[in-house]
């Protein structure tokens, strides 16, 4: 059998076939890249006619330009002259919020934008409200932020102005966190005033919270210290002396030159002025008295609180509700039978005047005045500190007198005295022998005997007139 002939294929076929599939691929994609290029230009060219804006902030202006600084601390300048502007009360104020409408795009790079503006609003920055400063703490505020931080030993401690005592004053100051010392003749009558100056000192500088240094220097028959010629050529002239020499006028000076004497020896609380009400000069009081009726020794006794006050003195008005013509309490149990309008329509008229001219502390006596308490002396009844705090109006501290003196010991036994008197209503308690009664007011204290809040009401009171005085600092 014979060989047929070879037939010839097309082997150019393929390669054209791929040519011209990549040419229409590339055909494609120019189209769309020019497709591409006009949607961009057509959104480009409808964006620089359309309105836009800038907000931000005034960085800078002038009449013929503004600066404003967008949220991205980026600053551009525009061009103010024929353009819109709004402003408030405040103009182009650097800060001002601003809000720039314009057309056209924006660029970084031109010193001054030269985009079509429309129209540039400014508005007045908001302003801004002053924080107020915080208020100062108030002596309040100060004391009760001491309180918070004492001890129940501390604060009994407080409660006690006591006889400086003849043996280790300085250590017993801090050993029962006393709130005060009192002293008399015997501590002045052989010490010179630089001596004096310094042992009182030394008394501070023993004590956490600094101490009322109290004495009576009344005038007259009851100096503690001018009765000695070390401190004074002559002794304070009585009430009743010095009014008759030149009247108010003269009780006025000789309060401001015995606070001033008394203030060089580091003494902060007289025990004055007396402001019982008697005219029978045959009474047990009548020497220490201003010797005339209610409405005579009460301005008497506002003019000396008021000298006392000017002078950082604290006063002491005693001996409440009123001695009257009574005997001595000292020496025996008093019983007072007057009637309760007596006492408001004289005894009291002292008090009130002295209260009212900032009188600072409210001594109360021993003696039993029955239109107010049968049972019990004014310094252990409740019912006579509430008249004292109700109905005159005092709210500063009250003190008793010496809780050693014999009018109160027939009342209560001598280690329950002092507890007595803390549950009727008194702040400080003025006894000599507090190495007794300090621990029994202690264990009332942590008994419940005497309740915590009231213990804090009358340490309250007592750091507070250390505070107004000077005595107490918030750094002490």
């Amino acid at each position: 059998m014979g060989k047929g002939k070879k037939r010839n294929r097309p082997r150019a076929v393929v390669p054209v076939v791929i040519s011209v599939v990549l040419l229409l691929v590339i055909a494609g994609a120019a189209v769309w890249l020019l497709q591409q290029n006009h949607e961009e230009e057509a959104s480009t060219n409808l964006s620089a006619s359309q309105e836009q804006q800038l907000s931000g902030t005034v960085y800078d202006g002038t009449m013929n330009t503004i600066a404003v600084e967008d949220g991205n601390e980026q600053v551009y300048y525009f061009d103010l002259q024929n353009v819109p502007l709004t402003t408030g009360s405040t103009g182009i104020g650097i800060g001002n919020p601003v809000t720039v409408y314009y057309q056209g795009m924006l660029d970084v790079g031109q010193e001054l934008q030269s985009v079509e503006i429309l129209r540039i609003e400014v508005q007045d920055a908001p302003q801004s409200v002053p924080v107020p400063e915080p208020a100062a703490p108030t002596l309040e505020d100060q004391a009760q932020e001491i309180l918070d931080g004492m001890t129940l030993e501390e604060k009994v401690g407080q409660m006690f102005l006591v006889r400086c005592p003849d043996s280790n004053a300085v250590a017993k100051v801090s050993q029962y966190h006393l709130g005060g010392y009192i002293l008399f003749g015997r501590d002045f009558e052989s010490s010179t005033p630089e001596q004096i100056t310094q042992t009182i000192a030394s008394y501070q500088a023993n004590a956490q919270i600094p101490l009322f240094i109290g004495v009576d220097e009344e005038g007259g028959t009851v100096n503690r210290v001018s009765r000695y010629s070390q401190y004074r050529s002559q002794p304070f002239a009585s009430p009743q002396q010095l009014f008759a020499q030149g009247g108010l006028s003269a009780i006025q000076q000789d309060t401001v030159e015995k606070c001033q004497f008394l203030s060089q020896y580091g003494i902060n609380m007289n025990f004055a002025p007396v402001c019982d009400v008697t005219t029978n000069s045959n009474a047990f009081m009548y020497p220490r008295a201003f010797g005339q009726d209610g409405e005579h020794t009460a301005a008497y006794v506002s003019t000396v609180v008021r000298a006392m006050e000017e002078q950082g003195m604290c006063s002491v008005l005693k001996h409440f509700p009123g001695y009257g013509s009574n005997g001595d309490t000292h020496t025996s149990m008093i019983t007072d039978n007057r009637s309760l309008e007596s006492f408001e329509q004289s005894d009291f008229l002292p008090f009130r005047s002295g209260i009212q001219a900032g009188g600072n502390v409210v001594l109360v006596s021993h003696n039993i005045v029955t239109a107010m308490d049968p049972n019990r002396p004014a310094s252990l009844s409740p019912e006579v500190h509430r008249i004292l705090r109700e109905e005159l109006g005092f709210d500063g501290v009250v003190i008793t007198d010496d809780l050693y003196m014999e009018g109160v010991r027939q009342y209560a036994a001598d280690d329950q005295v002092a507890v007595q008197a803390v549950l009727a209503g008194n702040d400080l308690l003025c006894c000599t022998d507090f190495e007794v009664q300090y621990p029994a007011v202690l264990e009332a204290a942590q008994s419940g005997a005497i309740s915590q809040e009231q213990i804090d009401q009358s340490v309250l009171r007592i750091l507070l007139l250390k505070l107004e005085k000077g005595i107490l600092t918030p750094e002490a």
